[in-house]
């Protein structure tokens, strides 16, 4: 099955080269990857349709960050946090509960575990907080009204199941972009 199929050594083997780097190389590519996923964040505001179909993709540089170097992944997800500050403060609400959550626990997850299916669920487990957090605690109408601000079993567990999905989505999208950038970063 292949959610119980081991994830390659591609990831280890990655992040043992990618220490091997100098300080400031690792610096520098942290950066580049906090302003692409600024950028991508802020796309549904700037090109309006197309771009709520570009936002998504902020996840991918904080991933490939996190995947690399925890510690990037991190300084990434929060320079991110700060370039939106001073760039599109709206979207400041949306990135640290969902995408660039999203990034840094499917990153983590790939340090920390093996199984496709741990990864996935940590991953589908923070987003459901992230998402649920906006929901029920922030009150903001993340999903519309389509999901109203009052707990319920049901919609907790549509978003359970939709995070796993979208998990599984971009667990096996990170690991083809990981394939193709691990030959240009190590």
């Amino acid at each position: 099955m292949c959610f119980l199929k081991s994830i390659s050594d591609d990831v280890r083997f990655a992040q043992l080269e990618f220490r091997k780097h100098t300080k400031a190389k690792r610096l520098v590519l942290g950066c580049f990857l906090a302003c692409i996923a600024a950028v991508l964040q802020v796309a549904g505001g700037f090109l309006p349709g197309i771009g709520y179909f570009i936002s998504p993709f902020a996840t991918l540089p904080i991933l490939i960050g996190a995947m690399f170097s925890l510690q990037m992944g991190v300084m990434s997800y929060f320079l991110t946090i700060l370039l939106l500050f001073i760039l599109f403060p709206s979207e400041l609400v949306i990135f640290p509960f969902t995408t660039g959550l999203l990034g840094i626990g499917i990153g983590a997850a790939f340090s920390f575990f093996k199984k496709r299916l741990s990864i996935i669920f940590v991953g589908a487990i923070l987003l459901t907080i992230g998402i649920m957090s906006l929901l029920y605690i922030f009150h903001f109408p993340l999903l519309g009204p389509a999901v109203s601000d009052s707990f319920s079993f049901l919609s907790a567990g549509s978003i359970f199941i939709f995070s796993f999905l979208y998990n599984w989505l971009w667990v096996e999208m990170a690991l083809f972009f990981f394939k193709k950038l691990k030959t240009v970063i190590t």
